[in-house]
């Protein structure tokens, strides 16, 4: 071994860089998605639009439906703003329910910012 091929098997120290705290990753706050109860949509379209557009089990969307039946609005999902935006832009675009003529539109829908945020 050669003293170049020793000084390139040397390993140098660290050097522990201090961020500043305006340079730190922050987390996003959190908003809910939260669908109203109305009487022109059924229970199929609303699990059905809660499987597809936020990703939930059957179960899990058959029981949000019953809580937006009972208590009149249900929080479906919570995540950051512009996300939050999204979904509630997707439930208000997902159209009126095919299974019921009065029907005229989609549920509706808001967000709002978690508890905590």
């Amino acid at each position: 071994m050669t003293d170049q091929d020793s000084a390139a098997a040397v390993a140098l120290p660290v050097q522990e860089t201090q961020t500043e705290p305006s340079a730190q990753t922050r987390k996003l706050p959190p908003y809910n998605v939260i669908i109203v109860n109305d009487e022109e949509h059924t229970f199929d379209y609303v699990i059905e639009m809660l499987c597809k557009l936020f990703r939930h089990d059957l179960d899990t969307a058959k029981r949000m439906t019953w809580l937006i039946h009972t208590t009149g609005r249900c929080i479906v999902f919570t995540t950051h703003k512009e996300m939050a935006e999204l979904k509630r832009d997707q439930v208000l675009a997902y159209g009126p329910d095919p299974r019921l003529r009065q029907s005229r539109g989609s549920m509706r829908c808001y967000i709002e910012p978690a508890p905590g945020a």
